[in-house]
C-alpha cells in the first residue's frame, strides 16, 4: 500500500513538472527568439499535457502492458491500479496548465 501511494505521488508530481517546468524554459526560449513569451508559455502547456502523462507513466508501452495482462488474465485489481495512475498524472499535468494559467492572469492584473 505504501508502494502505491508513493507511485501515485510520484506520478502527480513528475506530470505536474514536466508542464511547469517545460513552460518555463519554452518562455525562455521565446525571450531568446524575440517571441512573446507568455503566449508561448501558455501554448506550451495547453499542448504538452499528454506527454507529460506518458512521462509521469514512464512510457505508454509498459501501461499498455499492464493493461493487456489484467483484462486478459482476470488481474482487476492491475487495470484499476493503472488506471488510477493514469488519472493521477492527468491531475498532475491539469493542475500544472492551471497553475501557468494562474500565474499569466496574476501577471496581467499586476501588471495593470
Amino acid at each position: 500500500m505504501i508502494n502505491f501511494i508513493s507511485n501515485i505521488i510520484y506520478s502527480f508530481l513528475i506530470s505536474f513538472g514536466v508542464i511547469v517546468g517545460a513552460s518555463a524554459f519554452g518562455g525562455l526560449a521565446a525571450i531568446i527568439n524575440n517571441q512573446p513569451p507568455l503566449k508561448t508559455i501558455i501554448d506550451l502547456a495547453g499542448s504538452i499535457k499528454i506527454w507529460a502523462v506518458a512521462t509521469a507513466l514512464g512510457g505508454t508501452f509498459s501501461t499498455f502492458e499492464v493493461l493487456d495482462e489484467g483484462v486478459f488474465k482476470g488481474e482487476i485489481r492491475l487495470v484499476i491500479k493503472q488506471m488510477v495512475y493514469i488519472l493521477v498524472a492527468l491531475l498532475g499535468a491539469n493542475a500544472g496548465f492551471y497553475l501557468v494559467k494562474l500565474l499569466h492572469r496574476c501577471g496581467q492584473i499586476w501588471g495593470e
